[in-house]
C-alpha cells in the first residue's frame, strides 16, 4: 500500500468508526513576562529559505552576551545514525571542556545521513554563528563557541548557502539594521517557533527560583510533535555516526560549574525527555541542550570578575536545589511535547508503582506506552486492560512477574475516585460506563501495581489516530 493510499484505506473504515476531532492546543501558548526570562541571552527567529513557505520561520539563533563562556551541557540521542550537527556538537563540547557561548539551530532539513558534506556544513554553521558574538578576553578564547541543531526530512542536503546568509544578517557589528536579536518573550516566541516542525505551537516556559535566597531564572524551548522515543546521554567522547525530531534548548543565568550542569542535565533529562512517547520510534537528531551563563551571579560593578559556580562536590546543597529545579523544569517541557503528539487526542500517565528497581519501572512504562494496541484502544476510548497486562507481560525484568500481585487502574485527574479493573490479580466487575467517562477524558492515568518492590516511574504518552497516519504517510510532500 503507497502511503498516499493509507488515508483512502481509513475512509472505508469511517463507515463503521468515526474519527475524532484533534482537540485545540492553543490554551497551551500564552505570552510570558519579559522579566522571566534569564539575564544575559539574545534569542532570535527568521526565515532563510529552508522551508517552502516563506511565512514559516526556520532559523533560530541563541547568544550568550556575559563576558565569559557559559557553562554547556548537552545530552544526544543513541541513534546508531547520528545526524551531522549531533556529532558537531558532541565534539564542541569535548574540546572546550564543557563551555559554549551560543546555539544555532534550523527546521525544515535534518542534516542526518548526509555524509562528509552534512558534517562540512554543520561546521560551517558554528563558524558563521561564532562571527557574531563579541570577542573575549585571551584567556577566555577558545576555537568553537556554539552548538548546532537540526529538524527536518532525513537524507536532504542543507540550503547553507541560504543558512550562512541568514545568520550574517543578524550580525550586531556590520548589518544592526537587519538583526532582529532580542531578550524578551517576543525574541523567545520567534526562536520556538523556528525549531518547528510538525508542531501545533511554539513550546516556550519560564520559571524563577531561589538558592540561599539568591534569585535565579531558567527558560527554554523545545520542538516535536512525531518519531518521539527519546533515549538521550551524554556526549561521547568521540561521535560515532528516517525523519527529526526532538529538540529543546535550556538557558539559565545561574552559575553552574559545567560537569554539574552535565550530571544535572542527564539526572533530568533521564525523568522527562527520556520518559516521554509519542510513536515508540527514536530521532537521529534528538538534543536538548542546557547554557548556565552566571549572568545573575555578577557583579554589576565589576562584571569580568570570577563567580562562583555552583558544583556538586564542592556545594552540595545548591547543586541539589538546581538539580530538582531543573528536572520538574524539563519534566514540564516534555509534557508539551506528548501533548502536541501528532494526531494526539489523548495525554495519558503510565505509572508503574512496586517494581524491583527504577530501571524495571521505566521499562515496563516504556513497554506500555509504545504498545499500538493500547494507543489504539486509548484512541477508541476502550478501557481494555487486557492489552496493558499483554504489553507488561512481553517483556523481562530483574525479577518474575507474579500475576497474583498485579492491580490496574485507571485513575482520572479530576479528582474523583481511581476505577480498579484488576486487584491482585483478580478482575473486577467494571463499571463500563464509568470506564468509559474516564478514558473518554483528554488527560488520564493508567496505574499499575507489580507488587515486587519499592520502585516507581512515569511516563508520558498519547493515543493513535488516524490523524497521524495522514500526517507521516506523506510527511516528505
Amino acid at each position: 500500500m503507497s502511503p498516499r493510499s493509507i488515508p483512502v484505506a481509513f475512509k472505508r473504515l469511517s463507515s463503521t468508526f468515526t474519527a475524532k476531532a484533534i482537540p485545540s492546543r492553543s490554551h497551551f501558548h500564552a505570552p510570558i513576562p519579559d522579566a522571566a526570562f534569564p539575564k544575559g541571552y539574545l534569542l532570535t527567529g527568521l526565515y532563510v529559505g529552508v522551508k517552502k513557505k516563506p511565512d514559516v520561520l526556520d532559523l533560530a539563533l541563541i547568544l550568550s552576551t556575559t563576558s565569559r563562556p557559559a557553562s554547556a551541557a548537552g545530552c544526544f540521542t543513541r541513534n546508531a545514525f547520528k545526524a551531522a550537527p549531533v556529532i558537531v556538537s558532541e565534539e564542541v563540547l569535548g574540546t572546550s571542556q564543557g563551555r559554549a557561548r551560543a546555539v544555532v539551530v534550523n527546521s525544515g532539513c535534518a542534516n542526518a545521513v548526509t555524509g562528509t558534506d552534512g558534517l562540512l556544513d554543520a561546521w560551517a554553521m558554528v563558524r558563521a554563528t561564532d562571527a557574531l558574538l563579541e570577542p573575549l578576553p585571551e584567556q577566555e578564547q577558545q576555537h568553537n563557541q556554539t552548538l548546532v541543531m537540526s529538524t527536518g526530512v532525513i537524507g536532504q542536503p542543507l540550503p547553507i548557502d541560504k543558512i550562512l546568509a541568514g545568520i550574517a544578517s543578524q550580525s550586531l557589528k556590520s548589518a544592526p539594521s537587519t538583526s532582529s536579536l532580542g531578550s524578551g518573550f517576543d525574541a523567545w516566541e520567534r526562536a520556538a517557533q523556528a525549531f518547528m516542525t510538525t508542531d501545533t505551537f511554539p513550546k516556550v516556559r519560564a520559571r524563577t527560583f531561589s538558592i540561599r535566597g539568591k534569585e535565579y531564572r531558567m527558560a527554554g524551548m523545545d520542538k516535536g510533535a512525531g518519531m518521539l522515543h527519546p533515549d538521550m546521554g551524554p556526549p561521547r567522547p568521540t561521535g560515532g555516526q528516517l525523519h527529526a525530531t526532538l529538540l529543546g534548548c535550556i538557558l539559565t543565568d545561574a552559575a553552574v560549574s559545567p560537569r554539574s550542569l552535565q550530571s544535572a542535565l542527564t539526572y533530568a533529562i533521564d525523568r522527562s525527555f527520556n520518559s516521554i512517547s509519542v510513536d515508540g520510534d527514536m530521532s537521529t537528531n534528538d538534543t536538548i541542550l542546557a547554557l548556565a551563563n552566571g549572568a545573575a551571579a555578577e557583579d554589576p560593578a565589576n562584571p569580568a570578575a570570577s563567580v562562583q559556580e555552583i558544583d556538586e562536590e564542592t556545594d552540595a546543597e545548591g547543586y541539589e536545589v538546581f538539580k530538582n529545579e531543573l528536572t520538574a523544569f524539563t519534566i514540564d517541557l516534555a509534557k508539551l511535547i506528548v501533548r502536541d503528539g501528532e494526531g494526539a487526542t489523548k495525554f495519558v500517565t503510565v505509572n508503574v508503582q512496586g517494581a524491583p528497581t527504577y530501571a524495571d519501572a521505566r521499562k515496563v512504562a516504556s513497554r506500555i506506552s509504545t504498545s499500538a494496541l493500547v494507543k489504539t484502544a486509548l484512541y477508541g476510548e476502550d478501557a481494555n486492560w487486557g492489552r496493558i497486562l499483554a504489553a507488561t507481560g512481553s517483556i523481562r525484568i530483574s525479577e518474575e512477574f507474579v500475576p497474583s500481585r498485579v492491580s490496574v487502574s485507571f485513575v482520572p485527574v479530576d479528582g474523583t475516585s481511581p476505577l480498579p479493573v484488576l486487584v491482585n490479580g483478580e478482575p473486577q466487575k467494571v463499571d463500563e460506563a464509568r470506564a468509559t467517562e474516564i478514558v473518554s477524558a483528554a488527560d488520564f492515568e493508567i496505574k499499575l501495581e507489580l507488587g515486587l518492590g519499592e520502585e516507581s516511574a512515569q511516563y508520558w504518552t498519547c493515543d493513535f489516530s488516524y490523524e497521524y497516519v495522514r500526517i507521516n504517510g506523506d510527511y516528505r510532500t
